[in-house]
């Protein structure tokens, strides 16, 4: 994974929660936050929270007692789900490292983690982590993108991306966020990190409708991908989005589209 991959910050946070989490990552959150609330924890820990979709979920599910702690890598991430979310005593927001986490072992009950771990440089050390901070029988829970070949928006975006770049395609989608799509390998690094009870749920949905206008702005202007495109052509990145929408309006038509969206349900106890 290259550093860039990491990096949320500028003008990306607000199109990524104002376009992206419509379009792919609300429904997986509204499943992600019930798995949590069925166990009933006291204390949880939110790795990756992003713009706090999953935040947003979990909340009106919690135990008036409950805390939940969430933390991203990116400051500018977290203070966006802070403002989306509001006051909430029951939530802190932190920035964290997932491969260093800032809590003693045995803190947490469940700690969760929604598209987050594609992007750990070492997710055998981030899952490390999780195992260290967990209390003994807790849940580990998170989801992972299956390949992108599998989620057709993301898939077409780095198609016309390809074609529009012929001599140095961006591949921040496939090698990142729909990077880590083998169940086998997911199951290895929880199992090498002393995970037990591994299990994977793959479950397939419709993307939320948008115009091909606002997935291709979401994919291209609203991830780490914009940093690939501005390091290819620092003014090309009207071009290359305005590429993209083309390509998916060829395929979709005009008007709302939605396409299939793919990724595994983890689960796994310490």
């Amino acid at each position: 994974m290259a550093e860039i991959d990491k990096v949320f910050a500028g003008a990306i946070p607000d199109l990524y929660d104002r376009l992206l989490v419509p379009l792919i990552f609300t429904d997986y959150a509204r499943d992600l936050a019930a798995r949590v609330a069925r166990l009933k924890p006291h204390d949880i820990l939110e790795i990756a929270a992003g713009t706090g979709v999953v935040t947003r979920a979990l909340a009106p599910q919690m135990d008036a007692n409950a805390r939940l702690v969430a933390t991203d890598l990116n400051q500018p991430m977290l203070d966006l789900a802070a403002q989306r979310q509001g006051d909430d005593p029951r939530i802190t927001w932190r920035q964290a490292d997932a491969l260093a986490l800032p809590f003693p072992a045995w803190s947490f009950d469940v700690v969760l983690c929604q598209f987050g771990a594609m992007f750990f440089p070492d997710r055998a050390e981030a899952y490390r982590e999780a195992h260290r901070v967990l209390k003994p029988g807790g849940c580990f829970l998170f989801n992972v993108w299956d390949t992108i070949e599998a989620n057709e928006l993301a898939h077409m975006v780095t198609e016309a991306l390809a074609v529009h770049f012929p001599d140095d395609p961006p591949r921040f989608l496939a090698r990142t966020p729909y990077g880590y799509g083998d169940p086998a390998a997911v199951r290895a690094d929880l199992e090498a990190a002393g995970f037990r009870n591994v299990t994977l749920e793959t479950l397939e949905k419709k993307s939320g409708a948008l115009s091909a206008e606002e997935i291709a702005t979401g994919f291209c202007q609203g991830t780490p991908l914009r940093n690939e495109i501005e390091a290819r052509d620092p003014s090309g990145l009207g071009a290359a989005t305005q590429a993209a929408t083309d390509a998916l309006r060829q395929r979709y038509g005009e008007g709302a589209i939605d396409g299939r969206i793919r990724a595994h349900v983890v689960t796994a106890n310490r």
